[in-house]
């Protein structure tokens, strides 16, 4: 069984307790998330199983798009509803400035990742330094924000729709969001709804999960046009030779044999057809 699930992760579990139930009901030698969310978060969550971890990476770099609720007026030490409130504003705080901050994100900017994150620091996770009350910051990371939208702002809680690059900490939003009104905010709660060409409303529970739901390799692919080669230019291809190709301009691509079997995906340059990632 190789091909991706996608599970729609209730708050309370971590990333990892998923793959591990996963990795448990279907027997897989291979389980990974490809992306992961906090316990307080849910929603769309991704697992690569046995040969599909091979291509973690092509939705690693995806972008991703969230429901987000932030509470102003209230700071923790971890940016979101699970820490300890480190600060408090009574201060009144106008929708039209709200917004305007907060649509001040859109675009390209540096953003440095909460004290309790996974980011690594001497191969220990930054949060295990935090738990331990040693709170190490790293260095800013260029993040882009796509789009927002339909914000609301009701007594103290802003809820919004984010699109965003790879990389970027929405309590990290929450974090500078309360700073730049002065007031302090943290992140109540969040839904990632759509990664890739993945959506939360094809996920399931974990323990709702079958064989049946598991999304084949080259299904996944899908946005990707597809190569049919011959069966002698298949061989180079899994081989790692180089393939002449004058059909298709530089793209990648699904590539398939002349049997209809799908060896990965590959990658033309200059007329030449070379493979990116095998099956």
């Amino acid at each position: 069984m190789d091909g991706f699930f996608l599970v729609n992760k209730r708050v309370g579990d971590s990333s990892n307790y998923v793959v591990q139930q996963a990795k448990k009901k279907f027997r897989a030698n291979k389980v990974g998330h490809l992306g992961t969310l906090d316990p307080l978060a849910s929603g769309l969550l991704i697992l690569a199983v046995n040969r599909a971890t091979k291509f973690s990476s092509y939705f690693l770099e995806s972008e991703k798009f969230y429901q987000v609720e932030i509470e102003l007026g209230i700071s923790t030490d971890t940016d979101d509803s699970t820490g300890k409130i480190i600060s408090k504003s009574n201060s009144k705080i106008e929708e039209s400035e709200v917004k305007k901050e907060l649509y001040g994100f859109l675009g390209k900017s540096m953003q440095v990742a909460p004290f309790f994150s996974a980011l690594k620091h001497k191969g220990k996770p930054l949060y295990k330094y935090a738990r331990e009350g040693v709170f190490i910051s790293k260095p800013a990371r260029e993040i882009s924000i796509k789009n927002i939208d339909s914000f609301k702002l009701k007594n103290k809680s802003c809820t919004f729709n984010i699109h965003c690059t790879k990389g970027t900490y929405i309590r990290s939003i929450a974090r500078d969001l309360g700073a730049r009104l002065g007031c302090g905010a943290h992140m109540k709660g969040l839904i990632r709804t759509r990664q890739n060409n993945f959506n939360l409303c094809d996920a399931v529970r974990i323990e709702d999960l079958t064989k049946e739901n598991i999304i084949s390799i080259d299904k996944s692919f899908e946005m990707l046009e597809k190569i049919v080669i011959n069966l002698d230019d298949a061989k180079k291809f899994v081989n790692g030779v180089t393939i002449q190709n004058n059909n298709y301009i530089d793209s990648l691509f699904r590539v398939f044999n002349k049997n209809h079997t799908f060896l990965g995906i590959g990658e033309i340059k200059n007329n030449d057809l070379k493979h990116k990632q095998l099956v």
